[in-house]
């Protein structure tokens, strides 16, 4: 059975390129916001989520504190998508519990192997 990732990001370029990079090996869901993903976390659980970290109403750091504050979730992995590379925003993302930082815009091949990575160390 393959493992489900939520792809969470306001970019639908982003949603576009990263489904069709992970829909080979996985069942990539992609949601346009976090408030959505909180909508549907209560009916699927997934895996591994890819979440952007700049977005409206609810940014990752946002999200990423609700998740990790929740016992049902706080064990999902979670990858950050970022268009800035920022030292100081990485290791407070670490801190807050993500595993992982991808730097868009991404390679499709980094970003399936970097999924593969944590989904291998998780489960």
């Amino acid at each position: 059975m393959r493992k489900t990732i939520f792809v969470v990001d306001d970019s639908s370029i982003a949603l576009i390129v990263s489904r069709k990079a992970l829909l080979e090996h996985y069942n990539p869901i992609t949601l346009p916001s976090a408030t959505k993903m909180f909508e549907l976390i209560k009916k699927v659980k997934p895996s591994l989520i890819l979440l952007d970290l700049e977005m409206p109403e609810m940014n990752g750091f946002q999200a990423l504190e609700k998740l990790k504050n929740d016992d049902e979730y706080s064990d999902i992995p979670v990858i950050f998508l970022t268009g800035t590379e920022d030292p100081v925003r990485q290791a407070e993302g670490l801190k807050r519990g993500a595993v992982d930082f991808i730097l868009k815009p991404f390679d499709d091949v980094e970003l399936v192997s970097r999924v593969k990575f944590h989904m291998d160390m998780a489960y």
